[in-house]
């Protein structure tokens, strides 16, 4: 008998909201920690609490989709590397046009909360909504390659 993983669009129901709000937390930790040891200017808001907190779930989200609308696992944290690597360019320009008075400690917060986000959604999301099934009867959800 042989097993496949496969995506268990059942568990994907609870993991997706553990993934946004581990992800959130996660974010609200680095910014306290940018706020304790950078003290970025009051009008900077990309280090407010608001702003990370809407990023996160947007980005969360479109993680979410993206997942759930791929069959391997490996394309999908290959297009999610792809676009923690965009998701730079933002704050690469905060950094260098000194916008809201940031320059590069808060662009380096601001990439760590990307790189925590993308760690989380890259791990939690296909370690806990993928099961083995074997080749027995009744037919799981979609297969899923590893590879």
């Amino acid at each position: 008998m042989t097993e496949f993983l496969y995506i268990d669009s059942r568990r994907v129901l609870w993991v997706a909201p553990l993934t946004i709000v581990t992800s959130v937390i996660a974010v609200l930790a680095v910014r306290e920690a940018a706020v304790r040891l950078i003290h970025p200017a009051p009008g900077f808001a990309p280090l407010t609490v608001g702003p990370p907190i809407f990023d996160t779930i947007l980005g969360c989200l479109g993680a979410i989709f993206v997942f759930a609308s791929l069959d391997s696992v490996r394309t999908y944290r290959r297009v999610a590397a792809v676009v923690l690597v965009v998701s730079f360019a933002p704050d690469v320009l905060l950094a260098t046009s000194h916008e809201m008075g940031g320059g590069w400690p808060e662009a380096y917060f601001l990439m760590a909360m990307h790189v925590v986000v993308w760690a989380i959604c890259v791990t939690l999301l296909p370690g806990l909504s993928m099961t083995r099934v074997s080749e027995a009867p009744g037919k799981p959800d979609r297969p899923l390659s590893i590879l």
